[in-house]
C-alpha cells in the first residue's frame, strides 16, 4: 500500500528541510515560463480551456530550485528540460502527444539524469483536464515502469493535476507531492481521493496525508530514513 503526502505549499521550503538524497527519484514538471505565449490563441483556440485557465503560476524556477532538487534526489526526470539551463544528458525522453494542430507542440521533452538511451512514449488517451499543463496518468506509469525500482521514494515538486499521484498509487510507490496554487491543490486532491476510493482488492487504497508547508513542523519527515 502506498503512502502519499500531498502538500499545499512552496517546494523550495519543503526541499530545504530535506536530507541529501531523501528521494530515489524526482519526476517534476516545473513551469516553463511561457505563459504569455499560451494566451495568444485565436479563432477556435481563443475559447479553449488552455487559453482560459489561470496561468499566473507559469514562472520558471530559479537556480536555487534546481540545486535543491539535485541535492535531495538521486535521479531526476524534468519535463520541459529544453527550457532550462541543464547539463547535457544522454537520456532524453520524448512524449509524442499525437497533436497535429500547427499552433501546439507535437511532442514534449524531458531531461533526465540517467545514462541510458533515449526513449519515446506515445499516447493518444484523453483525460478530463483540470490543469493547463496536465499530463496523462499513463505517461507517469510508463516513467515509473522504466525508471523507478520497487521501494523507491518519489517526489513531484509541481503537482498540478495529480496525475503522478494516481500513477504512484496504482504502481505502489510512496510519494511526496507538492502544489503551491490553492485551487489546483484542491482539484487534484479531489481527483486523487476519488481514484483512491475506487481501488480494487488487489492494490488496496493508499494512505493519503494532506498537509501544508506552513503547518508541518518537519515537512520531509514522512519519507526521511530513521
Amino acid at each position: 500500500m502506498s503512502t502519499i503526502t500531498m502538500i499545499h505549499g512552496d517546494c523550495i521550503a519543503f526541499m530545504a528541510a530535506c536530507e541529501d538524497n531523501a528521494f530515489e527519484l524526482a519526476i517534476v514538471d516545473p513551469p516553463y515560463g511561457i505563459g504569455k505565449r499560451l494566451s495568444q490563441g485565436a479563432g477556435k483556440l481563443k475559447n479553449s480551456a488552455l487559453q482560459n485557465m489561470n496561468s499566473s503560476w507559469d514562472v520558471a524556477p530559479n537556480k536555487q530550485y534546481f540545486n535543491e532538487l539535485e541535492r535531495i534526489s538521486k535521479n531526476r526526470i524534468i519535463w520541459g528540460g529544453n527550457y532550462f539551463d541543464l547539463p547535457p544528458t544522454r537520456c532524453v525522453l520524448c512524449w509524442d502527444k499525437k497533436q497535429f494542430m500547427p499552433t501546439f507542440s507535437r511532442w514534449e521533452m524531458a531531461w533526465t539524469s540517467f545514462d541510458e538511451p533515449t526513449k519515446l512514449f506515445e499516447n493518444t488517451g484523453k483525460e478530463t483536464r483540470i490543469h493547463p499543463t496536465q499530463k496523462p496518468v499513463a505517461l507517469y506509469k510508463w516513467l515509473l515502469d522504466n525508471y523507478a525500482k520497487p521501494g523507491d521514494r518519489i517526489i513531484d515538486t509541481h503537482g498540478g493535476s495529480g496525475s503522478s499521484v494516481i500513477a504512484c498509487i496504482d504502481k505502489g510507490f510512496d510519494m511526496v507531492w507538492i502544489e503551491k496554487d490553492a485551487d489546483y491543490y484542491a482539484a487534484a486532491v479531489l481527483r486523487v481521493e476519488r481514484f483512491n476510493s475506487q481501488q480494487d482488492l488487489f492494490r488496496g487504497q493508499a494512505e493519503i496525508e494532506k498537509t501544508s508547508t506552513k503547518t508541518q513542523n518537519s515537512p520531509c519527515k514522512p519519507l526521511t530514513a530513521a
